[in-house]
């Protein structure tokens, strides 16, 4: 099939269809991308995140924004606080800031009672106090999804790929990449009409230690797990449900939303659920 390739966002987008991607669909979807952009990236001076993160308030937000933030209230549930979308103060601290300075500081952990911080209503986004909502355990997926829906007059099978967060219509295997090696795969995916998101330490990595899954209660970069995979239907929970696996707490979120899944350790033993589609190479089990 056409494959339409792009970068956005920081990471290589492919979209895969079986005929080449109108003009005018192009610019939506960049369109889409950008609007995404703007309101949560907090690598740009000139979103949303950026300016609430310096001047606290409330402004205007994508109606979308209530279910990204009710899941992540689910999310900091079910880890009992481990993921939290203020954590970027965190992140920033440890060196991955807005300018990529990769100077190291103290841990900083985010705010245990961030919903009472950050709140949602009526198509408002709103801090009690200047905060740096970082919406990186499932927003990418959730821009696959939104890009995906403008795919949906699109006929045949269809593919869409940020980076190793996907939607699939139709059928595809998907080879799963070693976190340690990634010439190597532990084991390959069958997804159906699904998306399946992953995430590992191995990306958004610059130091001994130091990569882009916090743990928000400490501030401190998680070390039990190296990589893990989801398949929901999709993109934003199978996304939510990659985060939460680093955590105790993660495998029963994703049994209460039907998500499928996958996670090695960082001693290379890896954990499946029941019924996950996954060919595994790897005979260690953690």
């Amino acid at each position: 099939m056409p494959t339409w390739r792009f970068d956005a966002i920081g990471t290589v987008w492919e979209i895969e269809t079986p005929e080449p991607v109108r003009p005018e669909l192009r610019a939506g979807i960049q369109a889409i991308i950008e609007d995404f952009d703007a309101t949560w990236s907090r690598f740009r001076q000139d979103s949303l995140v950026s300016h609430l993160a310096t001047a606290g308030g409330s402004a205007g937000a994508p109606a979308d924004a209530a279910a990204m933030f009710e899941a992540y209230r689910e999310l900091s549930a079910a880890t009992e606080g481990a993921v939290n979308p203020l954590v970027g103060e965190g992140l920033s601290a440890l060196g991955y800031d807005a300018g990529y300075s990769l100077i190291v500081g103290e841990p900083r952990p985010a705010p245990e009672d961030w919903q009472s911080i950050l709140t949602w209503r009526d198509g408002r986004l709103s801090v009690a106090s200047a905060a740096l909502i970082d919406v990186g355990a499932l927003g990418k997926g959730r821009l696959v999804d939104l890009v995906t829906a403008a795919l949906a007059d699109v006929g045949g099978d269809v593919i869409v790929d940020a980076g190793g967060d996907m939607t699939v219509r139709g059928e595809a295997r998907i080879g799963l990449e070693h976190p340690f090696d990634p010439t190597r795969a532990i084991g390959v995916a069958v997804v159906r009409d699904q998306a399946l998101c992953a995430s590992a330490v191995n990306r958004r990595a610059w130091g001994d230690g130091l990569h882009h899954v916090l743990d928000a209660r400490t501030g401190i970069p998680v070390r039990t797990w190296a990589a893990t995979w989801a398949i929901a239907p999709d993109a934003m929970r199978a996304d939510a449900v990659a985060t939460a696996l680093f955590f105790d707490g993660g495998p029963e979120l994703a049994e209460r939303w039907g998500v499928e899944w996958i996670r090695m350790s960082t001693t290379g033993a890896a954990q499946r659920s029941t019924n996950a589609p996954v060919e595994l190479f790897t005979t260690r089990r953690a």
